[in-house]
């Protein structure tokens, strides 16, 4: 049973949903430009919420939600990613939060979701450091405007998917030791703007949102279970020992070493890293991952968001044949979403929220309604285990499910859809975008009045 004031939530993303790629003053973010598989639909519209964000508000209230996790679209704010603000997306944002409040909702922003402004980008993007000055530049004008009404607020989203899945890295135009180079200036930034939001006393509280899998080993084997180990610590632990302890993680240092891609470390930048604290831990969870032994002189293994890769010397991913597998290949652990709970919290001891969790599925339109039983079953399956998590002692203290409304999947366009409420478009088609209820709103609207699953 979770507590009174348990934050039942939905996630999205300013470029997955929003749309109006160009309007009131927005620039250009690396989502808008970006090259795009031919059957895959662009994010220009997206859902449209920029246009039907009242709509869609008053469908959450009716939902029941108690939170809304979003992103702010950094070049709608700024549309360079530095310099002026533009009036008009702080006027946005300010009216989405109000809205949000007036029907008694808790808005949960994240400040970076995969959308860097192009014309960082062009000067280098996170190779830059520049782009570290220019984050923190923006993360203050945000809690200028909006910290008087903000509770929580999240760093960076799965910053550890935008360095382990690296394209750049995988297509040889980026070394390892560059990526991480990158990585590690993001982590600055993170640290500096957690240290200027304690600093200057805003009232809510601030965290990193990583995805988060926990590790398996394929075997008993001790290698297998050492391998494990490894893969924890370079995906999972670097990105929560930081900003928890102010350091790096040990294990993962120690492979950066013998990769030769460990970070150059600016003068400074221990002290900042070690100065930025977080309140709360929010991460994603999709699915665990298991690994096994790989010999030194293997081949490097490419892999995707959620399957996995390979790091010769040190870990392989394996298939979990214990687990089933969603269409989209991806597989399903519910006991692993409790394990991973319960590792997060043993080891940093700070309160959690899941900000992301969900099963992205084909859905259909019949006579009017979405009968998305496979969305329930998942769903309801992850609900239980966090729910014996929590009963056995973690702290989590809210639970924001991707996605409150369809979104565009950033590998699989409209044809892998996610939400509670459908949206009526296609990959190449806008058609109405006319919101209907799916039967797992229905559901998840009776899961938050009565407080969980085992009430």
């Amino acid at each position: 049973m979770v507590q009174k004031d348990f934050l039942w939530g939905a996630s999205t993303s300013a470029y997955q949903v929003e749309g109006a790629w160009n309007e009131d003053g927005k620039g250009l973010s690396v989502q808008d430009i970006k090259k795009l598989p031919e059957n895959t639909s662009d994010f220009k519209v997206a859902a449209d919420h920029y246009h039907h964000y009242q709509e869609d508000v008053a469908l959450f209230k009716e939902l029941g939600l108690k939170a809304y996790r979003f992103s702010i679209a950094w070049t709608r704010i700024l549309p360079d990613g530095t310099g002026a603000v533009n009036p008009k997306g702080i006027q946005f944002y300010s009216d989405l939060i109000d809205e949000l409040l007036a029907a008694g909702i808790e808005p949960i922003v994240t400040v970076y979701h995969f959308d860097l402004p192009a014309k960082l980008a062009e000067q280098g993007g996170w190779s830059n450091r520049a782009t570290i000055d220019a984050f923190v530049h923006y993360c203050n004008v945000l809690f200028e405007h909006f910290g008087d009404r903000i509770n929580y607020w999240l760093t960076i989203n799965e910053q550890n998917m935008m360095v382990l899945a690296s394209s750049a890295v995988l297509a040889g135009t980026k070394t390892l030791q560059e990526n991480f180079q990158e990585n590690h200036h993001m982590l600055i930034a993170q640290a500096q703007v957690m240290k200027d939001y304690h600093d200057k006393g805003y009232p809510g509280k601030i965290g990193p949102a990583p995805n988060i899998a926990y590790i398996n080993p394929a075997s008993s084997d001790p290698e297998d279970v050492l391998a494990a180990q490894r893969f924890n610590a370079i995906r999972n632990w670097l990105y929560l020992d930081m900003p928890v302890f102010g350091r790096y993680n040990h294990q993962a240092w120690d492979m950066l070493k013998a990769l030769d891609a460990t970070p150059i470390f600016a003068e400074g930048d221990a002290e900042i890293l070690a100065a930025g604290r977080c309140d709360f831990i929010a991460f994603n969870y999709y699915n665990t991952n298991t690994v096994k032994a790989y010999p030194a002189d293997a081949e490097m293994l490419e892999g995707d968001q959620q399957g996995g890769f390979g790091i010769p010397g040190f870990f392989q991913s394996h298939r979990n044949d214990h687990l089933p597998m969603t269409e989209f290949g991806w597989e399903i652990d519910p006991v692993g979403f409790r394990t991973t709970i319960h590792e997060i919290y043993s080891r940093y001891h700070l309160p959690m929220i899941v900000t992301e969790n969900g099963l992205g599925g084909r859905d259909i339109v019949e006579d009017g309604a979405i009968h998305d039983q496979y969305r329930i079953d998942y769903l309801s399956a992850h609900i239980r285990e966090m729910e014996k998590a929590i009963a056995e002692g973690a702290d989590v203290f809210g639970y924001c499910p991707w996605s409150a409304i369809d979104v565009i999947s950033t590998h699989e366009g409209m044809r892998k859809r996610y939400g509670f409420i459908y949206v009526n478009r296609a990959d190449f088609d806008l058609k109405d975008l006319a919101r209907y209820k799916k039967d797992s709103f229905y559901w998840y609207q009776t899961i938050i009045q009565q407080g969980g699953l085992d009430s």
